[in-house]
């Protein structure tokens, strides 16, 4: 009904609603039996029954509507009765990881302020849902326009950024190059008695000239803001209009570290402008100053914020300007409590030459863990050394913290996941700053060595997650920023569709460490007593992929989620298997056999037998069943049975396929009905169940997997495919396809170029390395073979990396699989940060 015909109706009930009585009379009608005789009364009588039914009509309609409403509410899990709450957004129900005492107290507030914001240049915020949130813009130049630099972004073509040194709790130092200038943005916490939660922290900002005379001044335009995402109003200092050498810029008050202040400090002759907003949101931040710069540049033609601000403004952004080069200190202390906090002591602490004392300290601190962590500096030269480092602070600066709702495939529609928040490493703060669960275990193989409790409260953050059916969300999009960064068309989860369990590597390396002594008692006892709450959610991550992904045959997994309708891909996606467009069965069904996730299997059954014995579980039932599954899984007989291929000498899938399927060009008529030209999939053979015979990092999981017996000659067929130049090998690292496969280095779409099919990828690599590594230490006839490939691959993948580095200031997604040169996004140092372990030759006991 429009609104029009709502307030038409609403009108005719209100002139007629007491049929009998006069118009604008109070006295009620008399009963229709009683006013017999007078024809007006019929009238009445038939107005009485027409606005009857239009009062029933719009009763139902009301009802409907509402019915609707909460339909909708429901079906995006808004709102539901606790009973029929849909299981897929439903919390698993045991006591959560993170309520440990071991991540209460100092440990929690240790880790409360951090740069845990990886998806802008430089940011600051908490690990609370709601937080204070500081962060820098400053405004570039391409194509001669000036440009504003805030999120961090591939195209904005900057020559290097990322950290230098970084410890994942109180201190990092960043640089940042654009042209000819160079940002060294450094963070560093304080903590003592007196202050706030969490400490007091201090930036120092330092801008400056690269390869040119001081001589030749140019100016820097720096935006460093502040926003209180809980709405609480800040208030503005009085002398942000007059700078000279120190200023208080805002302060506030908050439940979590009470009054607080933030204030600028420079030795250097500046200009410094504001602007407040009011708004929920801080996604756009950039925009807002954009916005007011233009209006600004319009209307006075000058280049500086409006130094106005909105009513209760929960936002100020601060512009600082002056020529280069100049150093900046922004210090923020909190708990203020009258004169007895020392607020004039404290910044002193944190500001000039204190602060560069301390940012010293921190930094030599840095370089003495590196080297007791990795032990490099015999094996390696300064520049290798250099690389190292600046995988294992940007992989710890990559750390964010983030609150929100996954949005859940439901029929035609999606319901929302209960809040969450995660604490976790990203791949690549330009291009994928959120957390991915295959992603964390490799991470986690880098992080436990710097700092075991990190990766506990992280590998308790993921676990967390976990909902009553044991199903973790692969891809967390959590929160209005990490919306913003993505398509809306791959937001959405699906629930039948899992993860490579890579998490299961890192508890397996902790487990491992503990058998080899590698930590004190107090540490073993921490890492036990992780477990031990852990093991319930572990093991019905566990059983949901043993019930959910497995085969036909006893003993063989697949990999749900492919599309088998497709008229587009070359070869159905298989996303939720981590490879992505690597080439299984042409025509996807539910008689495939995946190889590696019957391996990723046996590692999740062996390390879930591996705890129950060292927790001494008393419950044999399940100790047994992962036994018995870990031994079926590692059946090297029944693996050849199921997945080798005598002819290649390879490890395969199997499924419905045939070879004879390409995309072709075909005119195509639109809705709209315009002719278009679509690259489309032709089958021209028809598929059958066998083995998908295409070589590449896929039949290499029994290898890494040690299921191959050292003394096999199957052994040897795995060693001489990956040595083989025209199969894997290259100078550069193993390739991920065979160039012999019929896919190497195809499209999949018109628009999806290889992914998996070609490029060299670090974590395959690395785990290659690793059994090779293995296999050269054990007895058997091919050891000596197995340590020459081992021994210039690693070399090869070395220098390589290194090699990207120097040239390009970046360490890359992937790797070109002919010329070896940076491929995909850059400061991907997720995985490809496992250089810094082939480099230290530190490998998991798979």
């Amino acid at each position: 009904m429009t609104g029009a015909s709502r307030r038409s109706a609403r009108g005719r009930i209100k002139s007629s609603s007491f049929p009998g009585g006069d118009e604008g009379s109070d006295s009620l009608p008399y009963p229709p039996s009683i006013r017999r005789g007078k024809g007006k009364e019929l009238v009445s009588i038939g107005a009485f029954k027409t606005n009857l039914k239009i009062l029933i009509g719009l009763i139902i309609l009301g009802i409907l509507v509402i019915y609707f409403v909460i339909n909708r509410l429901v079906r995006h899990g808004l709102l539901y009765d606790e009973a029929q709450k849909p299981r897929v957004i439903t919390p698993f129900p045991a006591p959560k990881l993170m309520n440990l005492s071991m991540f209460q107290g100092e440990h929690k507030e240790s880790l409360y302020w951090g740069t845990y914001r990886p998806h802008v240049y430089f940011g600051v915020r908490a690990r609370t849902p709601l937080s204070l949130v500081a962060g820098l813009m400053w405004l570039g130049v391409k194509d001669e326009m000036y440009v504003m630099r805030h999120f961090c972004e591939n195209s904005d073509d900057l020559s290097t950024f990322g950290w230098r040194e970084h410890n994942g709790r109180d201190f990092g130092r960043q640089e940042l190059v654009e042209n000819d200038m160079v940002l060294e943005t450094s963070f560093v916490k304080s903590k003592g008695d007196g202050l706030g939660y969490g400490g007091d922290w201090a930036v120092r900002i330092d801008v400056k000239n690269k390869g040119l005379n001081d001589d030749v001044k140019r100016s820097a335009h720096l935006f460093f803001y502040l926003a209180d995402e809980g709405g609480n109003v800040l208030n503005l200092g009085q002398d942000n209009l007059d700078f000279h050498g120190s200023s208080l810029l805002v302060s506030g008050s908050r439940e979590d570290v009470g009054d607080w202040q933030i204030h600028l400090k420079s030795q250097n002759q500046l200009e410094t402008h504001y602007s407040g907003f009011k708004t929920p949101h801080i996604y756009n931040l950039s925009d807002l100053v954009q916005q007011n710069l233009a209006l600004q540049a319009r209307k006075f033609g000058r280049l500086q914020l409006s130094d106005t601000s909105e009513d209760s403004s929960n936002i100020y952004i601060f512009q600082i300007s002056g020529r280069l080069p100049f150093t900046i200190d922004i210090p923020f202390v909190s708990g203020i409590k009258g004169e007895s906090s020392n607020v004039e002591k404290r910044l002193t602490s944190l500001t000039g030459s204190p602060l560069s004392d301390l940012l010293k300290k921190k930094r030599k601190e840095f370089d003495t863990k590196f080297e007791k962590c990795f032990n490099l500096s015999e094996k390696h030269d300064s520049e290798t050394l250099g690389v190292g480092k600046t995988a294992i602070a940007n992989m710890l600066g990559g750390i964010g913290y983030f609150y929100g709702q996954s949005k859940i495939h439901n029929r035609n529609n999606f319901l929302l996941y209960w809040p969450t928040e995660l604490y976790t490493a990203v791949p690549s703060r330009p291009f994928f700053p959120r957390g991915f669960l295959w992603d964390e275990g490799f991470h986690q193989l880098l992080i436990w060595r710097w700092d075991f409790r990190i990766t506990l409260d992280i590998v308790g953050h993921w676990l967390d997650l976990l909902n009553i059916d044991g199903w973790i969300p692969r891809e967390q999009i959590l929160g209005a920023e990490a919306l913003s960064k993505v398509p809306e068309e791959f937001v959405v989860q699906y629930p039948s569709n899992g993860n490579p369990p890579t998490l299961f590597l890192v508890i397996r390396d902790l487990i491992d460490a503990i058998r080899m002594e590698k930590f004190i008692a107090s540490e073993r006892d921490e890492v036990l007593s992780f477990l031990e709450r852990a093991s319930v959610r572990l093991d019905a991550w566990f059983q949901w992929f043993n019930t959910s992904q497995k085969g036909k045959e006893i003993g063989s997994y697949f990999w749900h989620g492919r599309d088998n309708i497709t008229t587009r891909e070359l070869n159905p996606k298989t996303l939720s298997s981590g490879l992505d467009d690597y080439p299984r069965a042409s025509h996807p069904s539910e008689d495939e056999r995946h190889v590696d996730l019957r391996c990723w299997m046996y590692l999740a059954a062996d390390c879930m037998h591996s705890i129950t014995e060292l927790l001494g579980k008393k419950d044999k039932l399940s100790k047994e069943d992962y036994n018995s599954t870990a031994k079926l899984l590692s059946n090297f007989n029944l693996l050849n049975q199921m997945h080798y291929d005598s002819d290649h000498g390879a490890y395969f899938d199997f499924g419905n396929h045939t070879e004879k399927v390409k995309l072709i060009w075909k005119e195509v008529i639109q809705e709209n009905g315009q002719l278009s030209r679509q690259l489309l999939r032709k089958t021209f053979g028809k598929p059958k169940l066998k083995m998908v015979p295409h070589v590449g990092y896929v039949s290499f999981f029994p290898f890494m997997s040690r299921i191959i017996p050292p003394d096999s000659p199957i052994l040897e067929k795995q060693l001489d495919i990956i040595s083989n130049r025209s199969i894997l090998w290259s100078d550069y690292g193993l390739v991920s396809l065979a160039k012999t496969s019929s896919m190497y280095m195809k499209r999949n779409t018109e628009h999806d170029a290889p992914y998996w099919r070609g490029p060299i990828w670090m974590n395959m690599n690395y785990m290659i390395l690793s059994s090779l590594h293995h296999y050269s230490i054990v007895d058997g006839p091919y050891r000596e073979k197995s340590r020459a490939i081992y021994t210039e691959l690693r070399s090869n993948l070395i220098r390589n990396v290194v090699r990207n580095y120097y040239e390009t200031g970046y360490i890359w997604e992937q790797y070109d699989q002919v010329k070896g040169t940076g491929k995909g996004t850059r400061l991907f140092t997720g995985w490809s940060a496992l250089t810094l372990l082939i480099m230290s030759e530190d490998y998991p006991i798979f």
